[in-house]
């Protein structure tokens, strides 16, 4: 058995509060025996801003399950006399608040370090712009006009001097993960102020460097994964097709963390976007630590319970009960193509007319991560009837959801069969979503009552939301650009070799070019655009449809065994797997 690692940090912006899927990542990981039994002990580094009212009370928050123990400026102090006064002089000497605490993960407790660095001494910021700059060449002077990037900065030497205080910087066998770009600044700051105590590790949830380039382009995942495919077997990296990316404060940050002891990425996808960085990281060995999939154990009565009030929420919202209900649980960003949605809705609609079966699409997603306020979103629904109707000016429709109403307004209009509702609210819940809403609505019903998820998105680093409902039965539509697609596909292959034809997943293959359609180089491959996109887009959301249609369960039997193979699968591809099998071997392998 391997020996236990002394500590292991986590530098991340989620270290007290669970804001998108780098959270979701750490309950998976941090509440898994596996993981405690390697590591003595964790502690979360992050920042935090004490002046937003929205953070503080998610911080608080009960279901956080967060112990503060030394809060100064709210006269709290649980700590130890001498970490008090160690916090206390980091505080004096770094002008900053100290939040330090424990937060439950499943059945174990592990310590929170916040740091708000409103009011940072100007010197320490300087010193550590200078450390940048001459040890890794990110020029600060160019993103100083940029708030996010001067955040992360701002809290990254205090964070690691409170780290200092709190483990008496006596490490030992100790690891510091950065998640994701934003981690890194203090994973620098600690090898500028204790150079090898720790081994360093970057953790790639995604390539920030390709995200714009994917999004940017109106070729999108088409154009952008074939380029990149083809410029490996040339030798090519991203400044090579595409040209400079210092603008990109992100990509600077990653760039500089070329030496770092160790990577880790989320999919095999991630996995070669940073290997197409540059050579530093091409050369090196990169550890694939998958997202883990939530397998609860659920029986077929509960499915039917929560379908049963899907149907008939959407009964009240479009005048008929649907044979059928789909979901697609995601932010509202260009990422997530929901025009994908729409494409193979379209073709649905005509072979569901055919059998004289109905579907409503639930869209749940919005621009304003906090929701609407409750009465307004009442006052809507007495007005004109929100969510099947919206309205601009209002606070309703915001940004990117203007265009998508628009988009499914159109859709509606033309269907024979089928009607798509954009709940732009957050939490699924009759007090958030108004009195049409089953009183005893939740949002796990949303998640077991589903029979098809929609997830295509042109960047997907993983999708853990587009699985989801996978163990209650839901074929789950996405595309071959998330992540998850090649776990998937590995997992789906051994159950295959053990006698089971797994029928739950739906993979539309954005990606690969028809044949006949040949590119000399990955130059060449770089004029894919729309046209060329749309055509692919157009063939497989017909073939998406079709298999869709021929795969919804419709007999008890059929439902029982897609609920069977789905938990089945999910169980595969759990966090208890993932931790056993694949991170605590990679942090056991850096010593």
């Amino acid at each position: 058995m391997a020996q236990q690692l002394d500590l292991v940090v986590h530098s991340t912006h989620e270290a007290g509060v669970k804001l998108g899927g780098i959270g979701a990542v750490l309950d998976g990981l941090l509440s898994q025996p596996a993981y405690n039994a390697a590591v003595k002990r964790t502690v979360l580094v992050g920042p935090l801003n004490t002046a937003d009212d929205l953070e503080m009370t998610r911080l608080f928050a009960p279901q956080n399950h967060f112990q503060p123990l030394y809060l100064t400026w709210r006269y709290l102090n649980d700590a130890s006399p001498e970490l008090a006064q160690q916090f206390n002089q980091v505080e004096r000497d770094y002008h900053v608040h100290i939040v330090y605490g424990k937060k439950k993960y499943g059945a174990y407790e592990h310590e929170v370090l916040l740091i708000d660095p409103h009011h940072i001494n100007p010197a320490s910021v300087r010193e550590t712009k200078y450390f940048f700059a001459e040890q890794y060449g990110i020029d600060s002077l160019r993103y100083q006009h940029d708030d996010e990037y001067n955040w992360y900065i701002t809290a990254a030497a205090p964070s690691f001097a409170a780290l200092g205080a709190l483990v008496n910087w006596q490490p030992g066998r100790a690891v510091i993960i950065a998640h994701e770009w934003l981690g890194l600044p203090m994973v620098f700051a600690a090898i500028h102020r204790q150079p090898g105590a720790y081994k360093t590790v970057f953790y790639a949830h995604e390539v920030a460097t390709m995200r714009p380039l994917v999004e940017g382009d109106r070729g999108h995942d088409t154009r952008f994964y074939n380029v990149m495919r083809q410029a490996r077997s040339e030798n090519l990296y991203v400044t090579d097709l595409f040209g400079d990316q210092g603008w990109n404060y992100r990509h600077a940050m990653i760039h500089a963390a070329g030496a770092f002891d160790a990577f880790l990425a989320v999919s095999d996808l991630t996995l070669q976007e940073l290997q197409f960085l540059g050579p530093q990281f091409a050369s090196r060995p990169i550890s694939r630590v998958y997202n883990g999939v939530p397998a609860p154990n659920l029986n077929i009565d509960q499915r039917w319970v929560s379908k049963d009030k899907l149907a008939e929420y959407a009964r009240a919202l479009v005048g008929f009960r649907p044979t059928w209900v789909f979901s697609h649980v995601t932010r509202m960003v260009l990422s997530k193509a929901l025009w994908r949605d729409l494409r193979v809705m379209e073709q649905l609609d005509n072979l569901l007319a055919a059998r004289g079966e109905s579907a409503v699409l639930f869209t749940l997603s919005s621009t304003v991560p906090q929701g609407r306020a409750s009465e307004d979103v009442w006052r809507w629904e007495r007005e004109y009837g929100w969510p099947a109707w919206h309205r601009s000016g209002n606070g309703d429709l915001v940004g990117l959801e203007v265009d998508y109403w628009q988009a499914l307004f159109g859709f509606n209009q033309r269907a024979r069969a089928s009607r798509i509702v954009l709940v732009n609210q957050f939490g699924w819940s009759r007090e958030r979503c108004g009195g049409r809403m089953p009183a005893d609505m939740e949002y796990n019903d949303m998640r077991r009552g589903s029979d098809v998820e929609f997830g295509q998105s042109i960047y997907e680093p993983f999708g853990i939301a587009q699985l989801e409902p996978l163990s209650a039965g839901a074929l789950c539509c996405l595309s071959t650009s998330c992540g998850c697609a090649y776990f998937l596909e590995r997992t789906m292959l051994d159950e295959k070799s053990n006698g089971l034809d797994l029928n739950n997943i739906v993979l539309a293959d954005y990606i690969t070019l028809p044949p006949g359609w040949e590119y000399p180089n990955a130059y060449a491959m770089r004029n894919i655009g729309s046209f060329e996109r749309d055509q692919i887009e157009a063939a497989e959301a017909w073939r998406a449809a079709n298999k869709i249609i021929q795969r919804l369960p419709r007999q008890g039997h059929d439902a029982w065994v897609l609920q069977e193979n789905g938990r089945a699968l999910a169980e595969k591809m759990s966090w208890k797997v993932i931790v056993e099998e694949e991170l605590v071997p990679a942090l056991h392998s850096l010593f």
